[in-house]
């Protein structure tokens, strides 16, 4: 990381060890991606990316050293030839998924795959399961986690059933993302049976039973905790940060735009007992909403791999999860860190487009959205070191989204 970016001075370390972003969900605009390669490269490591697109903004980064796509026709076997061969050029490589698609075929071929790459040892079928929104939901029940009340529907008549069981609204949720189709919504909140019976339907897999019904925990985005952390080899946390969304993209249900740190002891203890529990090694994203309800903190979600809101946790010695894993992994020492609290991080233009909503909504005013941007340290985009992606990002949706919208494609 460099100075301009939060005032910190890159430690020198064994930066020969490559990293290579790997994803097999569409995302031209991951801002995690790029994220990862802006850390990575400001320490001198060569950065790479393996996904579906031919092309997106983060290509023009500076510290971008290549780019492979992989057509959606690649069977599982062709992928993982194309990751070999790759590997056999640029050297043995820390390999980082970005997606849960792609924590799930690292997990199926890890006999395959590491031999030529670096990546945590996990136990088998353990980022499949925690992937899993059933997986998930029965380790917390296992554990003792708070999670909310989730119930798997079989069939329509099984949805409606369920729902009235729950009451409205309701949180409609994909279990496994990869199982449906890439225009299905991947969680929605049902206020109404017509409205949950359309996300059912959308959301359901010609796989099997894809569909899970969760209860709805009212509050507003602040009400949501995220944990991201490093796991070491014997499932100790080795660095881990918490902190809350104050915007999301879609607004209510979606990612993090504007978030900021905060110290939350109780988000923290329950994560590393889970993770200590389960074996868990490598980098987590979790989410967790409060219920103030009864004053619990519920788990959400859990992203086996780097979360595109990692770059909000960054210490003020610059370290974040992806330099943590890839010190531990190259055998170098991870340096002791302060946690941060009132960092602030930022998506932009998304975050922009979500104010808009929440301000119809009533839930932001004009002064209030401008006093929320005060002391944001970091943007996904923008960077003065490289400005590139940022151009690129704007000039896309000057020639590309704006006039469908206008047109009303």
């Amino acid at each position: 990381m460099s100075a301009a970016s939060n005032g910190s001075t890159p430690p020198e370390i064994d930066n020969s060890t490559p990293i290579l972003i790997f994803g097999l969900s569409r995302g031209a605009l991951h801002h995690g991606a790029l994220g990862i390669a802006r850390s990575g490269g400001r320490l001198g490591i060569p950065v790479y990316r393996v996904g579906r697109e031919r092309w997106g903004p983060a290509a023009l980064s500076r510290y971008s050293r290549g780019w492979l796509a992989v057509s959606d026709r690649f069977s599982d076997e062709a992928i993982l030839d194309a990751l070999l061969k790759l590997g056999e050029r640029i050297g043995r490589a820390m390999l980082v998924p970005i997606d849960d698609v792609g924590s799930v075929f690292v997990d199926t071929h890890t006999e395959a795959l590491k031999g030529a790459f670096l990546f945590p040892d996990q136990p088998p079928g353990l980022a499949r399961e925690l992937s899993s929104k059933r997986g998930m939901y029965e380790l917390c029940q296992k554990h003792g986690i708070p999670t909310p009340v989730s119930l798997f529907p079989g069939s329509e008549a099984d949805v409606i059933e369920q729902a009235e069981q729950m009451s409205y609204p309701t949180v409609v949720k994909c279990i496994n993302v990869g199982d449906t189709a890439p225009s299905a919504p991947r969680v929605a909140i049902a206020r109404d049976r017509e409205h949950l019976l359309r996300a059912y339907r959308l959301m359901e897999s010609p796989r099997g039973h894809n569909v899970m019904l969760q209860e709805y925990i009212p509050g507003t985005p602040e009400s949501v905790w995220m944990f991201n952390g490093y796991f070491d080899r014997n499932s100790d946390c080795r660095i881990g940060f918490t902190g809350r969304k104050i915007r999301q993209s879609p607004p209510y249900t979606g990612v993090t735009t504007l978030g900021v740190c905060e110290v939350n002891d109780t988000v923290k203890e329950s994560t590393t007992r889970l993770m200590k529990a389960v074996g868990y090694r490598g980098i987590i994203d979790i989410g967790y909403r409060y219920d103030a309800r009864d004053d619990s903190y519920n788990l959400l979600d859990v992203n086996p791999r780097i979360g595109g809101t990692f770059r909000l946790f960054v210490g003020a010695d610059g370290i974040d999860v992806l330099r943590a894993m890839y010190l531990d992994l190259t055998d170098q020492e991870i340096p002791a860190s302060i946690e941060p609290n009132g960092r602030r991080w930022l998506v932009e233009p998304q975050d922009l487009i979500s104010s808009v909503v929440y301000r119809r909504r009533g839930d932001i005013t004009v002064p209030g959205w401008a006093r929320s941007l005060r002391g944001v340290s970091e943007t996904a985009w923008f960077a003065r070191d490289d400005p590139l992606p940022f151009l690129a990002l704007w000039l896309g949706a000057l020639v590309y989204w704006a006039p469908r919208r206008l047109l009303g494609r």
